[in-house]
């Protein structure tokens, strides 16, 4: 070979070496991410609160005397199970029962002179008779007889006169006995004493106008249950009545309890320096749910607004903006960038209506700070 073609030979060796290795140096540097698989199942849209909503039992009674007084009677502790009815507490009111023992003394005072004046009703009513006899038969003058019957009137609206003292005594006790009541407290239906405030010989007073005070007995009913939480405002024209939901409770970890919207209320609640939401109440499907529960546990609701099954789906985490998505070409361990049309869609869960095919994967690690489309990728493992 000639001394120049070597030359050359040895020039263009090292050019290609050299081109190779710039391209090495400047190939896109392999990244590992993670991906997921493109399948079929169901996809559901989903409204949540806002802020942490709370169990409340079925019925809640914040109960306090109508009138201030000393606690006499304390007939409850805490935790105690009342029935309908059950005395829970009573203030001082010996002043009140002794008036009503005295006005039923009166009453029973009252009916003893309203049974006399009928007797005499009665005798001066037959006297009367047998005077008109008489006075047909003119057996006996006009003036005598008159005076008879004039008194048998006379006994009549006497003894109506004692029926009515029977009446009013028993309306006076019956005014009595309404006093007596609004010394006493009791429960309004069966459950549970969840709160004291006050001790036996304390002094409690309702609460004045306008000026809320702690009552003096609560009452819960802890046979049902259901949860009272706020959704945005955004989302309230979607939920509607009877719509299927989830409940999640911190206290029962992942476990989640099928419900049911019972209610949704007809105003926005707008609170200081929070955003603009609406409260719905959600019942418990299942008739066991509530065995373990405590009122006042934070819980949160998924209320299913719209559901898809057996539709093409992808981890909702594998979205980037403008329903964008990295799409892992395994023949050349190559990511390609798609953008895909998007149906019902969740936190966990998003329907592809268009852009994939079943089987395919898609990265799910979208915050790698090398991700972009034509890079080299290996897929982790772990």
């Amino acid at each position: 070979m000639p001394r120049h073609s070597f030359r050359w030979f040895i020039v263009l060796l090292l050019v290609v070496i050299a081109s190779v290795f710039v391209w090495y140096k400047m190939r896109p540097a392999e990244i590992e991410v993670e991906v997921a698989q493109v399948s079929r199942g169901t996809v559901e849209k989903i409204v949540a609160n806002t802020r942490a909503g709370t169990l409340k039992a079925c019925r809640e009674a914040n109960l306090s005397t109508s009138i201030g007084g000393q606690i006499s009677v304390l007939a409850v502790d805490e935790g105690d199970m009342v029935k309908e009815g059950q005395l829970l507490l009573e203030l001082w009111n010996n002043d009140l029962k002794s008036e009503a023992a005295l006005v039923e003394k009166e009453i029973q005072a009252a009916k003893a002179r309203a049974s006399v004046s009928l007797m005499q009703a009665d005798i001066a009513r037959r006297e009367a008779e047998r005077m008109q006899k008489l006075i047909s038969d003119n057996a006996i003058s006009d003036q005598d007889a008159d005076k008879i019957i004039t008194e048998a009137k006379v006994r009549r609206v006497a003894y109506e006169v004692t029926t009515t003292e029977v009446a009013a005594g028993r309306a006076r006790l019956d005014v009595i006995r309404a006093h007596l009541e609004r010394t006493m407290l009791v429960a309004p239906f069966d459950g549970i004493i969840a709160k004291i405030n006050g001790e036996l010989n304390e002094y409690v007073t309702p609460s004045p106008q306008g000026i809320p005070t702690p009552p003096t007995v609560v009452l819960l009913d802890t046979s049902c249950f259901y949860v009272i939480a706020p959704i945005d405002e955004v989302d309230a024209p979607a939920v509607k009545v009877n719509m299927e939901a989830r409940i999640i409770m911190d206290a029962f970890g992942e476990k989640q309890f099928p419900a049911r919207v019972r209610r949704i209320d007809p105003y926005v609640l707008d609170l200081e320096k929070q955003a603009r939401t609406v409260d719905v109440e959600v019942t418990f499907i299942e008739a066991g749910d509530g065995e373990d529960f405590l009122a006042g546990y934070s819980a949160d609701v998924e209320i299913i607004t719209a559901v898809e099954n057996d539709v093409l789906h992808i981890p909702t985490q594998a979205l980037l903006d403008g329903n964008r998505v990295f799409v892992y070409q395994p023949q050349d361990k190559l990511l390609q960038e798609i953008t895909v049309r998007v149906g019902l869609s969740n936190w966990d869960n998003s329907q592809v209506l268009e852009g994939l095919q079943e089987g395919e994967s898609v990265v799910i690690s979208t915050d790698h700070p090398d991700l972009k489309d034509g890079v080299r990728v290996n897929i982790s493992t772990e």
